[in-house]
């Protein structure tokens, strides 16, 4: 049981498997940050925590249920000479979710800003509505989750460790992600068009037409970086208006 913490081949299967764990899981963040931004700040911290709480509940449970998890990807009908298993079916219902959401906070946020740029409204309550919402995007990414950890990992232990330490980089990360978008407005509608592209992402994967990920992080990294040069930008602006008064 223990002579496979001494193995080199398995270290290298626990970085690997927690590297793309965590590159995984910034969808996963990007929606609870977006989510919590609605919320009044006493109640942001709370959401925060049981988002990524729910988050690795799914994914644990899911490892135990790995002959579940593999059957998921068992055709169950074929549609014009097109198998689709339930992992397509839960991809595609996702994927649909995401671009609704993302398509209404931008219709929100447009809606509530009118042409003065300000920030959008706090929601005043439905927190177990958000929490709903959490729970549904979670367990969509954890089935995306853990159908990678099956394929680049043989020991239940080994995936369990990894997606334990990628929700503790999760968890770090979420709070600075979280407070940026709330500092940055701009930034929020740059996040919801992250969502509405993971959202397509997802619905093109269960109709198995696949988009390389990495195609999509290098746009939202390219985007990320072009933004916050514009960030600096507007405050080295402010700060020089406000010397010159």
């Amino acid at each position: 049981m223990i002579e496979w913490l001494f193995d080199p081949t398995i270290w290298a299967s626990l970085v690997a498997l927690t590297a793309m764990e965590i590159v995984l899981g910034i969808d996963n963040v990007v929606f609870i940050s977006i989510i919590v931004a609605r919320l009044q700040p006493p109640h942001r911290e709370r959401i925060r925590k049981i988002g990524l709480g729910l988050a690795l509940l799914f994914r644990v449970i899911m490892l135990f249920a790995i002959t579940w998890i593999i059957g998921l990807t068992a055709p169950v009908f074929t549609v014009m000479a097109q198998e689709v298993s339930w992992r397509d079916l839960i991809l595609i219902a996702g994927g649909l979710f995401l671009i609704v959401k993302a398509t209404r906070e931008i219709h929100n946020s447009i809606e509530a800003n009118g042409e003065d740029g300000g920030p959008l409204q706090v929601a005043s309550g439905g927190f177990w509505s958000f929490i709903l919402q959490i729970a549904v995007i979670d367990l969509v990414f954890s089935v995306d989750s853990i159908v990678t950890a099956v394929g680049m990992a043989e020991l239940v232990e080994v995936m369990i460790a990894a997606v334990v330490i990628s929700m503790f980089v999760m968890y770090l990360a979420s709070g600075p992600i979280s407070e940026f978008i709330e500092r940055h407005p701009t930034t929020r509608m740059l996040a919801l068009s992250f969502l509405f592209l993971i959202g397509a992402a997802l619905v093109a994967d269960g109709l198995e037409f696949h988009i390389p990920r990495g195609y999509i992080y290098f746009s939202m990294g390219f985007a990320a970086i072009v933004e916050t040069m514009n960030v600096w930008a507007q405050r080295r602006r402010r700060r020089k208006a406000a010397r010159a008064k």
